[in-house]
């Protein structure tokens, strides 16, 4: 679903998707993107099915789009999000699926001293019903600085974000992670694995294997794509990464019941 109708189609299939080979459609109202999940019935049920909506912020209702009548105070889209939600949680969870939205944030205006700094659109209903919550924020760009004819030249690459798990009733809250996205490539995991292991090891440069470690971290990402060593990075950060988990377990008499 593409309530933004934004999709790139040229553009996605940079990245492996084929608009054609999915259902893809631009909704409008908030029951067009409900309704169909529901009714969807997918030719394998054994394995996850996925549903994705960019963005729900972009969604409106009947009532809105009625020129004579309107929507002046905005009430409708809250309550249809909590109609369709408690309409389709459980038949998320009986066929198997994996609904996954994105949505916007605004300034929360009557926050005060101690309330949430952001709201997202659309009413509570959505956090309530959502198993797990992703928050990104603290974007950052990236730069890159290269001599053209003696010249300083400076182009912004990409862009590096915070997730912070925000709610999640599938494992721990609140823990948070850096993101590396590049301009026309995507998600730079191997960036980000390297930089990880730099940081909690404190090397003094990027390790790329026992005997191999570069200052810089373009070199070492073009040394582990030559070796094709990019799922051994990633099992050392996994490892590295539940070595420090390890640290904040709680160990605790078990209670009693």
């Amino acid at each position: 679903n593409d309530p933004e109708a934004r999709l790139n189609k040229q553009f996605a299939k940079l990245f492996g998707l084929d608009v054609r080979s999915i259902s893809y459609s631009q909704p409008v109202t908030i029951p067009e993107v409900f309704q169909p999940v529901r009714k969807w019935k997918p030719e394998n049920l054994n394995k996850i099915n996925g549903i994705f909506a960019d963005s729900l912020a972009a969604l409106s209702t009947d009532l809105e789009m009625d020129k004579d009548e309107g929507d002046k105070m905005g009430m409708r889209r809250a309550k249809e999000f909590s109609e369709e939600l408690r309409k389709t949680c459980r038949v998320l969870n009986q066929k198997n699926f994996l609904m996954v939205a994105s949505n916007q944030i605004r300034v929360n205006m009557d926050a005060g001293q101690y309330g949430q700094k952001y709201s997202s659109p659309g009413g509570m209903a959505i956090g309530f019903y959502a198993s797990l919550r992703l928050r990104l924020s603290n974007v950052t760009k990236i730069k890159k600085v290269i001599k053209i004819a003696g010249k300083e030249v400076v182009r912004f690459i990409g862009v590096k974000v915070d997730v912070e798990v925000f709610k999640s009733s599938v494992w721990s809250p609140y823990r948070t992670a850096p993101l590396t996205i590049l301009f026309d490539y995507g998600i730079d995991d191997i960036r980000q694995n390297l930089q990880f292991i730099k940081d909690y090891n404190q090397d003094s440069g990027y390790v790329v294997s026992e005997d191999i470690q570069y200052n810089s971290i373009e070199k070492a990402i073009e040394h582990v794509e030559e070796l094709g060593t990019e799922r051994v990075l990633r099992n050392e950060v996994i490892d590295l990464w539940e070595t420090i988990e390890k640290k904040f377990k709680v160990e605790r008499k078990p209670k009693e019941r």
